[in-house]
């Protein structure tokens, strides 16, 4: 059973992943732009004055832009460090400057915080490949969201970012998958519970 989901997973994320890769440009700008205004609007709905959310790779929904104004507006950023335990450190950094984490993915240059900073932040905003409508959430495989979320007693509201065609009726669930709290697309903010 469970390698059956195993299985199901994989194959749902190569297909998500093939689709994001043959995003045109024009699409990609149209999403970027539609994202960055619902990204604001979901800060200034809730009041956000901190926030955790992370670097998007090339692929990913891009939150870089509502990076920016979060800067621009002094609210308050972690973005995620890989670590070798599977959990994540997190540093406050404006995403001028970045490395390549463990797992191949962009992380920022700064001080590191403990895997204790996430707890103080308004709200969580994740990375994800799709979003069920039950609010589980499937992420890319290497389990560092689901670590850290499932590790926290009173964690923030957390969204998973994602595209619009990501939010599906239903995604594979393991024991391990951490629900989220709602989506976050270039057209929609949705809320499962509260």
């Amino acid at each position: 059973m469970i390698a059956d989901l195993g299985n199901e997973k994989r194959a749902l994320r190569a297909e998500l992943r093939q689709r994001r890769r043959t995003r045109t440009t024009t699409e990609r700008d149209a999403d970027t732009e539609a994202l960055t205004a619902t990204l604001q609007r979901f800060a200034e709905e809730r009041q956000v004055r901190s926030i955790a959310l992370y670097l998007s790779a090339p692929d990913e929904p891009n939150v870089r832009p509502f990076l920016d104004w979060a800067f621009e507006h002094h609210v308050r950023v972690l973005l995620p460090i890989t670590r070798e335990d599977g959990l994540l450190d997190w540093a406050v950094g404006d995403g001028s400057s970045e490395t390549e984490g463990l797992a191949g993915m962009p992380e920022v240059v700064g001080e590191v915080l403990s895997p204790l900073a996430i707890n103080d932040v308004d709200a969580i905003l994740a990375p994800a490949a799709a979003v069920g409508h039950d609010g589980v959430r499937m992420g890319w495989g290497r389990g560092y969201y689901d670590k850290t979320l499932g590790s926290m007693a009173n964690r923030p509201p957390v969204y998973a970012v994602i595209f619009d065609s990501e939010y599906l009726d239903e995604v594979p669930r393991e024991p391990h998958d951490e629900p989220v709290d709602g989506i976050i697309t270039p057209s929609r903010i949705i809320t499962f519970r509260s």
